[in-house]
């Protein structure tokens, strides 16, 4: 999987080295919050995390979820890339980011870098985004990346409300 640059990030495939960066993340209020509690509690958890859902994309489908790290510190500050769900029928653009990471265009610009990937080398011709109706801050950062609402829906696994969002890819 390639590596992405934007002016302040670099956005790198995940590593099992990753994992104590991930096991933050998947524990932060917001993810707990928007994304939802994946019971990954210890550094072993991560790294099964890693392996089985997150490289495992990397395999299947040459994409996935890049970390996403600041390119001057080298900071890990969040993931952002496509996942492909069963629940969906086009894949959906993913990104979560540290608290301390947030409201500073991070997520954005990490989007943005994601969205150009799959229109120059993935035969993606629609994104979809989802988010809970009252993760405002996720909509709007869709809405700001040019993406539509285009229905609310119950998902099948986890029996929560969420809203979908797309956007044509075949510019």
């Amino acid at each position: 999987m390639e590596t992405l640059h934007t002016e302040r990030l670099t956005l790198s495939p995940c590593t099992i080295d990753d994992a104590a960066f991930l096991l933050a993340l998947l524990n932060s209020p917001g993810w707990l919050k928007y994304i939802g509690d994946r019971n990954v509690h210890t550094l072993e958890e991560a790294r099964s995390y890693m392996q089985n859902r997150i490289m495992k994309a990397y395999e299947k489908d040459d994409y996935g979820m890049w970390l996403v790290r600041d390119t001057t510190t080298g900071a890990a500050m969040g993931l952002c890339g496509i996942v492909v769900r069963d629940t969906l029928p086009h894949p959906d653009l993913g990104f979560a980011f540290l608290p301390e990471f947030q409201g500073k265009g991070f997520a954005f610009e990490a989007a943005q870098a994601v969205m150009e990937f799959a229109i120059g080398y993935t035969d993606i011709d629609t994104m979809l985004a989802i988010a809970t109706p009252d993760n405002t801050h996720s909509i709007k950062l869709l809405t700001k990346l040019g993406m539509s609402f285009e229905s609310e829906f119950t998902d099948p696994h986890t029996k929560d409300l969420l809203v979908r969002y797309s956007i044509n890819l075949n510019i």
